[in-house]
């Protein structure tokens, strides 16, 4: 097998979390050092604690993205070659009711990255943006009359409240970056896609390398299980684990692409492999390709567990999408990565990691 490169000294913002620590374990090693900035938000982990899974050589200081001091402390450990930028407010339905919070840590938190870099005079050869699949809202949609595409926009309360959950005489197509318009419904996502703006017209005007993963719905072994705005597979989870029967929203077809945390952390491993001079400012989808809806993903949970089957009530969050899956095959095609974990497979291994588990959010 052929040695891969050094990738020289390593910053990974909000790296002691999910992705930030698998990501470790996967590459730590070919780093000459990986040092992690991390809140250690007790939303994630409770009581402050370095958390097990993250690389033993892995230099962690605690700070928060949105302090211009804390980064200055951190840059002492500089200059970075790869700067991984994963920090961020995370839950869609929370950034409704905390929008500031959000835009202080995910717009405010990325601008005082780059005013350190240049206090500093540290400019990383290259930055990788953990982007999301909610800067798409409700993407692009094909009309059944005369196959032209659209975008919707935003379901309103109105609408979900008559439980009008899809668009008549259309259907919706799977997300791809370079062919879909971002156009997102929720908070989170417009802070996101802010995200993106910001590190791409920084980047450009200082010759370092951008690349941007637009990730789909991450789960898998090492997700928090006390947050419960980390995602539906750990909480239906947990809920299906004590017997309870799982409440499925809407009409049960809301459509997600779940994909595994290994299959992320291998198309981090591969864009921060790639060659500059062919993906610099590009974008890249990170799914399993495949849409599962919620009605489906509950179903997978309850069986393994001998729970009872899943209901539907009907009950509907603003701000929520109604289809979200990817289409991977540029990502496949230019990065040579491919998922390899399906969604029953990941979720039989996500229920073995959490028996193991003392922690829970119910």
């Amino acid at each position: 097998m052929t040695q891969k490169a050094s990738l020289g000294k390593v910053l990974v913002t909000g790296g002691a979390g999910f992705i930030g620590s698998a990501l470790s374990q996967l590459i730590a090693d070919r780093s000459e050092g990986w040092v992690v900035m991390d809140s250690l938000h007790p939303q994630v982990h409770p009581g402050g604690k370095r958390p097990a899974d993250l690389h033993e050589k892995a230099e962690l200081i605690v700070g928060d993205v949105v302090n211009p001091e804390d980064w200055d402390r951190v840059l002492e450990h500089g200059p970075f070659d790869l700067v991984v930028h994963l920090a961020a407010e995370t839950g869609t339905a929370q950034s409704l009711a905390e929008a500031s919070r959000h835009s202080r840590v995910n717009v405010v938190g990325t601008t005082e990255m780059l005013d350190a870099f240049t206090r500093a005079g540290q400019i990383p050869a290259r930055i990788v943006l953990a982007g999301s699949r909610a800067v798409y809202g409700e993407g692009r949609w094909n009309r059944e009359s005369d196959g032209t595409d659209f975008y919707p926009g935003m379901r309103t309360h109105a609408q979900l409240a008559a439980s009008q959950w899809d668009f008549p005489g259309a259907a919706p197509v799977a997300a791809r970056a370079d062919l879909n318009i971002p156009t997102p419904t929720s908070i989170y996502g417009a802070t996101k896609l802010a995200q993106e703006n910001l590190l791409t017209a920084w980047a450009g005007s200082h010759d370092t390398t951008v690349n941007i993963l637009r990730l789909q719905n991450v789960y898998g072994p090492g997700q928090s299980l006390i947050n419960s705005y980390t995602g539906i597979v750990s909480l239906f989870s947990q809920w299906s684990e004590i017997g309870k029967q799982i409440p499925v929203y809407e009409d049960g077809v809301i459509t997600r692409d779940f994909v595994y945390i290994d299959d992320v952390a291998t198309a981090f491993e591969a864009v921060i492999d790639s060659d500059p001079a062919v993906t610099n400012g590009q974008v890249y989808d990170v799914g399993n390709g495949v849409g599962t809806t919620i009605f489906q993903i509950a179903e997978i949970i309850a069986e393994y567990h001998g729970a009872p089957a899943p209901t539907v009530n009907g009950a509907f969050r603003d701000g929520d999408v109604r289809h979200a899956w990817a289409d991977i095959s540029r990502t496949t095609e230019v990065l040579g990565w491919e998922p390899a974990w399906d969604v029953r497979r990941g979720v039989a291994a996500l229920q073995e990691w959490i028996a193991g588990q003392d922690e829970r959010v119910v």
